[in-house]
């Protein structure tokens, strides 16, 4: 895929995303056929949000951290997207329907960088924490499948390229020393409308959400992308994904680290 192809193809999502809808595919010729032409996609799109007036990489987000839904789209390693100041909001924020497409609920833990990262350090492991981490916190994620629900036909490609399908954040205004809670086994619930919908734990998310975290870090120092001091990190999601339903009120319960609203309207 040359240059302008990666171009044309990012704009058109681009488009479809500031426009709220879906597509079934790009044109053929504007298909990736690797995850590398996904990310050289996915770095057109990011330039192209940061076009947006006042808008700036916060951090990442981590996906397909759960080992099932690797073996599901056929990968052995998770992926990731861009977390932006115009797509991000606090805990008990009103969210429009009407502003996305069909977004569905993940609850996530994230991760606050505590310095900028020297990549020359990589690879870092679980000792690491906390020389990389300030502080941990919860959070939702908002996903929207932009080429239809079904992960397995959408695939890793169409999921890359589309930002890691990430399409808001949502954080506690209060972030948590990084042993505020054993990430090894804490139980996460996702109500709506006061009802349970899912019931998940951190380790779904790679054993350990520091585990996301430390993966995307030596990731991105192999290519020469250090993560820097102040940004945030979303691990991957420890329940199941839900749909967002218009009307409604979200609540992510962390347990001891706290809750994150949302009123969806």
């Amino acid at each position: 895929m040359n240059d302008k192809d990666i171009l044309v193809a990012a704009n058109i999502l681009f488009n479809h995303r500031l426009n709220k809808t879906g597509l079934k595919s790009l044109p053929k010729k504007l298909i990736p056929k690797s995850m590398i032409e996904s990310y050289n996609i996915q770095n057109e799109l990011k330039i192209l949000y940061l076009t947006l007036k006042d808008n700036i990489c916060i951090g990442k987000k981590v996906g397909c951290t759960n080992k099932i839904a690797q073996e599901q789209i056929g990968v052995f390693e998770p992926f990731y997207g861009n977390l932006f100041s115009n797509f991000f909001n606090f805990s008990g924020c009103k969210l429009k329907s009407k502003k996305f497409f069909k977004p569905f609920i993940e609850a996530e833990i994230s991760f606050v960088i505590k310095n900028d990262v020297n990549i020359n350090d990589a690879p870092f492991t679980i000792n690491d924490v906390s020389n990389l981490f300030e502080a941990m916190l919860p959070s939702i994620e908002m996903v929207d499948f932009r080429f239809g629900n079904n992960i397995k036909k959408i695939g890793i490609n169409n999921l890359i390229m589309t930002n890691g399908a990430s399409e808001y954040w949502i954080r506690s205004d209060k972030t948590y020393p990084l042993n505020a809670i054993d990430l090894n086994n804490h139980k996460i619930k996702l109500y709506v409308n006061n009802k349970v919908v899912e019931e998940g734990n951190t380790n779904a998310v790679l054993g350990n959400p520091m585990n996301s975290a430390i993966w995307l870090i030596n990731k991105l120092s192999e290519i020469g992308e250090p993560m820097l001091k102040g940004q945030f990190i979303s691990t991957g999601t420890c329940t199941k994904a839900v749909p967002f339903i218009p009307n409604t009120n979200i609540l992510a319960d962390f347990g001891s680290l706290g809750k994150v609203e949302i009123k969806y309207n």
